[in-house]
């Protein structure tokens, strides 16, 4: 129920994995940021482990670079001593051994849901140069998550659902699991657990190395979604996809610890049924203790156990809940972020919880024993960093803007609170921290200047890297960017991002495109130079393009703004946007008549949910990728923010833009793929059947095998592009008046 890259704003996920802010929005920005010529790029530097080193891969080879010095970059291997060892295929990743000599290689990679997380893995050693093919015997480009142990002499690593480990002196495999498949799965997840939890890599290496610990989930249960492909063959063919839609029970997962020395398996016993209940996140405490956390079923409690990893046994040390919400899986900005980060060897963790109404963060100790409140006040804390040394904790939080974020610190013996993004970067700014957090990427926006990125020293936040002077120019697009707030008629405050025309002239009438979203997996009203990719193409034809974060959207406005939207999804959040367009059209420049809504996947439930519900103010709708009604989406994200079907049926019934399209007035065009393994086909089928039967003109617009993104095959993009684009030219006809 979440977007795509291509028609959201910065925020939201890439192509492959829906609205989410997610492990890619980072890397999104960076991909596209200008490089000065003659220097190093930056923006795509990957930090070693416990350090302020990080390695970047250019022409000539792999460099590895300390952020001290930038300028001293050390050749690790030269690309043509790769190519000579047989690896060919550019180098994707790079996992590092704890004595930093030796390097896995990771290449020739493939999807498994989302993201390209199996490939090929070379193991090279630096000083030697040796270069070797790891699990040659094993299918081509099945291993996933190869890491070294603690002497680096093994690596592990998944492939075809089971574990093994490979001696790099000898290259025997073993394998230390036999029952994987399609159904049973080891050291990785399933569809849903990787889709919503943001879960792939499913083991990990004790300290010593003498065990591993790792996830087993039996989706045996799991029903299968039913896709047909039409056209790759004579015949049509089904293809399935295991998928748990919401009220049918998730895949049973638990813990299990293989001592490598016996090859035998100690299971955790964490309480409760192991097909009810969800454990999203676990590491390693200790030698031979680990901590889990489990969710309930509806993801409105979470709680902490310690596990002797010899004995199987657990104690719970630290509970959460939420009444009338749910607790957040994520923090506001990376999907994968840790849940918690330790310090003081093992003997406490930090963790961001909102028990008080607001996202704080706090220092728990690992014994259960005491819970130490860390940022304190009326805002969100979004947890960054933890610089152990100097006792400090990194977050970001907008105080004062919730679309903007700025960088603070608080010193865990002080409690003092600091501002650390200095002054003059007013706007957005993210930073991706070393290991160790003493230096940090950071990228620096807003709607009146473009991108900076700078290497930056902490915590006096110096620049050290490039040396060309930051830029504070004001983006270069044929329009222009402002926000602005507007105030409901229900007392709700909402930001908005809006561009305007840049021949504007206020004493005319301009057509309104909005863009829309409006669910908990993203905002869109963010203080950054950038637009959704279709309002930056309509608005110098003469559109108004705008942009509104509503109540239920993750924005820094505490836990009553997020919540507002539980068990409200398509009842909350439209109404809100309905009533800022309420008072928008009332704006002198705004032509009343002409009023278009686009969104995809839950901005497509969005936007259908608009034009159905609130017909006398939205004219015309573009809907692509729509969840049409709430049960057809999958278990862990719908029931996390409307509760089990079987438990408010009424509740997913208002929420669904089905039970209200017979009072489509204005023009739609729906838009759907029918190989989309995210939000099935199945809801555009079930949305033509209700408009057919109420009898309302629409058009519709079907990609054939196209997934959620919709890009896949030649001319794909470009032809939705041009359908998008000449129906909101005829419906809702350009220029001011």
């Amino acid at each position: 129920m979440k977007l795509v890259k291509l028609f959201v704003l910065l925020l939201l996920a890439n192509v492959t994995t829906k609205a989410q802010p997610s492990v890619t929005s980072f890397n999104q920005l960076i991909n596209r940021l200008p490089v000065p010529e003659n220097d190093l790029n930056i923006t795509q530097l990957r930090w070693l482990p416990k350090s302020h080193d990080f390695w970047l891969v250019e022409r000539q080879g792999i460099y590895i670079c300390n952020a001290d010095d930038v300028s001293k970059k050390t050749l690790v291997v030269t690309t043509a001593q790769l190519a000579s060892a047989g690896l060919t295929t550019p180098v994707e990743n790079m996992v590092w051994s704890s004595s930093r000599d030796k390097v896995l290689l990771y290449s020739n990679s493939s999807k498994v849901w989302r993201v390209k997380s199996k490939g090929d893995y070379w193991y090279l050693d630096i000083k030697t140069g040796q270069c070797k093919q790891l699990g040659k015997s094993l299918p081509s480009s099945s291993l996933q998550f190869a890491k070294f142990s603690a002497d680096n002499k093994l690596v592990a690593y998944v492939s075809k659902h089971n574990l093994y480990t490979e001696d790099l002196a000898t290259g025997k495999i073993t394998p230390l699991t036999n029952d994987g498949n399609e159904q049973v799965i080891n050291g990785t997840f399933d569809w849903v657990y990787e889709e919503e939890l943001t879960v792939r890599d499913g083991f990990s290496w004790s300290p010593d190395g003498k065990a591993i610990a790792f996830w087993h989930t039996n989706a045996a249960a799991t029903k299968k979604h039913l896709m047909i492909n039409n056209t790759d063959s004579l015949y049509p063919f089904i293809m399935p996809v295991e998928y748990p839609k919401a009220g049918e029970k998730p895949s049973a997962v638990k813990i299990g610890v293989i001592n490598l020395a016996t090859q035998k398996t100690q299971w955790m016993s964490i309480p409760g049924e192991a097909d009810n209940n969800y454990i999203p996140r676990m590491s390693w405490a200790g030698t031979n203790q680990l901590m889990a956390v489990q969710l309930n079923r509806k993801q409105n409690e979470a709680n902490f156990f310690i596990c002797n990893t010899q004995t199987g046994q657990t104690k719970k040390i630290y509970s959460e809940k939420e009444e009338g919400g749910w607790i957040d899986q994520f923090n506001l900005t990376e999907w994968d972020a840790p849940w918690w980060t330790w310090i003081d060897n093992n003997q406490y963790f930090i963790r961001t919880a909102e028990t008080d109404g607001w996202l704080h963060i706090y220092k728990v100790a690992t014994d259960g024993s005491k819970v130490q409140l860390l940022t304190k006040g009326n805002y969100d804390a979004n947890l960054l960093a933890v610089d152990q040394s100097a006792g400090d904790v990194y977050f970001e939080a907008s105080p004062y803007d919730a679309t903007q974020r700025y960088l603070y610190k608080v010193n865990m013996q002080k409690g003092d609170t600091v501002r650390v993004t200095p002054a003059s970067f007013n706007g957005t700014n993210y930073y991706r921290f070393s290991p160790d957090a003493k230096y940090a990427l950071h990228i620096n926006g807003s709607v009146s200047r473009n991108y900076n990125f700078r290497l930056v020293q902490l915590p006096n936040h110096q620049k050290t890297y490039p040396a060309l002077q930051d830029e504070f120019s004001k983006p270069d697009y044929p329009f222009n960017l402002e926000k602005f707030s507007v105030k409901t008629a229900d007392g709700i405050s909402m930001d908005g991002i809006m561009a305007k025309p840049a021949d504007f002239d206020a004493s005319k009438k301009y057509p309104v495109f909005f863009y829309v979203y409006g669910e908990p997996a993203a905002a869109v009203a963010n203080d950054l130079p950038e637009f959704n990719e279709y309002i930056a193409q309509l608005v110098p034809k003469g559109y108004i393009g705008i942009a509104l974060d509503n109540r239920g959207t993750p924005v820094m406005k505490g836990s009553a703004w997020r919540n507002a939207i539980y068990k409200k999804i398509g009842v909350v959040n439209s109404h809100d946007q309905a009533m800022a367009a309420t008072e928008i059209i009332k704006w002198p420049f705004v032509d009343a008549t002409r009023i278009a809504v686009h969104g995809w996947s839950g901005g497509g439930a969005m936007t259908l949910n608009l034009l159905f519900r609130y017909p006398h103010i939205y004219k015309t709708g573009v809907a692509v990728a729509a969840v049409t009604d709430q049960h057809f989406y999958d278990n862990i994200y719908t029931e996390r923010y409307m509760g089990l079907p079987q438990d408010d049926p009424e509740a997913y019934k208002q929420s669904s833009p089905i039970t209200f399209a017979k009072n489509l007035k204005g023009s739609l065009l729906y838009i759907h793929g029918t190989g989309d393994d995210n939000v099935h086909y199945k809801n555009a089928e079930q949305l033509i059947n209700e408009l057919v039967k109420e009898g309302k003109v629409f058009q519709l617009m079907v990609y054939p095998n196209r997934t959620h993104g919709i890009y896949e095959g030649p001319g794909t993009s470009e032809h939705l592009t041009a359908t998008f684009l000449q129906f909101i030219d005829t419906y809702c006809p350009p220029g001011a008046r």
